[in-house]
């Protein structure tokens, strides 16, 4: 485990000089850190010396200081380049992942400092996407004038993981449940779930279909490593109901699961609320049971108060929000 090869007793007697020193010796192993992922990636002294703008010799020197701290070899040198060693390769994500949040660092407090807004990650699903960004970010342009957003696609699976890691600052997904006691939830849209069936099937007649009707069809589902908790409430509610869905077809998006079912690939549980979205091939019925899921929640870590984020948290919960087929 990659340790920080200085340490700092305090003491009553220690004084702010050398609390200050001890902060000036951690900035110059992060310097060094730094080195080290840009010679890693070029594996070349000359070139990594070029792209830092300085000469060889106090490169080489640099990490010759960084690898007598460690106590570890990071490289092997040859007259084509370098390549890592074990342990070089071992510390190697830890240190890109450091340097990534450093540059972040670096960027938010040029930006405090210049007056300029913080820039907010939001991750999404597609649906997410489509049918409450739009409105949110217009909404948080007005409210938060400063504050810049920027959108990645995600699928529900990655949110905890993109939250826990930093990589993202607000998720928006499906989940419910148990998430840990570092990210925060809160429900955006629970829908009632219909089966969606091609209109030549025996139960599209019928005005409502119970669940058992289905136990002996084959289902169109997302896959568990996509969006978790959707599947797992749909299988339980199968369970509950006397019996194990037989999944034929795993789709990332609804509309692909409509789209299967017109092919006559099968049948799938969507939100009721697309009643009217697959035209003449697909017919959506209500369940007689209650059969209902969250399909967008809006997370976020809670380790540190961020006003901010809980400002951002607040428009989207009183945002109104559509089904969408995505």
């Amino acid at each position: 485990m990659f340790q920080c090869p200085f340490r700092y007793v305090h003491s009553h007697k220690t004084n702010s000089l050398i609390g200050l020193a001890y902060h000036m010796i951690n900035f110059r192993l992060l310097k060094h850190l730094y080195l080290f992922s840009v010679v890693a990636q070029e594996r070349h002294f000359r070139r990594a010396a070029a792209r830092l703008g300085m000469s060889q010799p106090p490169l080489t020197e640099q990490i010759q200081v960084l690898e007598a701290a460690l106590r570890v070899k990071l490289f092997e040198r040859s007259s084509k380049g370098v390549q890592l060693t074990p342990e070089g390769t071992a510390i190697l994500p830890a240190v890109q992942k450091l340097v990534l949040h450093m540059e972040r660092l670096e960027v938010a407090v040029q930006e405090a400092i210049s007056g300029k807004g913080r820039v907010v990650t939001i991750g999404a699903i597609t649906s997410a996407m489509a049918s409450l960004l739009p409105t949110l970010i217009a909404q948080v342009k007005v409210a938060m004038p400063d504050v810049k957003l920027a959108v990645i696609e995600i699928d529900s699976a990655e949110a905890l993981t993109a939250l826990g890691d930093g990589t993202i600052d607000i998720a928006f997904a499906r989940m419910e449940g148990e998430t840990g006691a570092a990210i925060s939830t809160r429900p955006l849209l629970t829908e009632q779930l219909g089966v969606a069936l091609p209109p030549w099937h025996a139960l599209a007649r019928q005005p409502v279909v119970s669940m058992r009707d289905l136990a002996d069809e084959e289902f169109i589902m997302f896959p568990r490593r996509v969006s978790p908790s959707f599947f797992d409430g749909i299988v339980s509610a199968c369970h509950s109901h006397g019996f194990t869905p037989r999944i034929l077809h795993e789709t990332r998006s609804v509309a692909s699961q409509i789209a299967l079912v017109g092919c006559s690939q099968g049948v799938a549980l969507v939100p009721l609320g697309l009643q009217n979205i697959g035209g003449d091939t697909v017919v959506v019925r209500p369940l007689r049971e209650e059969v209902s899921l969250v399909t967008i929640a809006v997370a976020w870590s809670n380790r540190v108060p961020d006003p901010m984020i809980e400002q951002i948290v607040g428009i989207a919960t009183s945002t109104d929000v559509k089904s969408v087929a995505l």
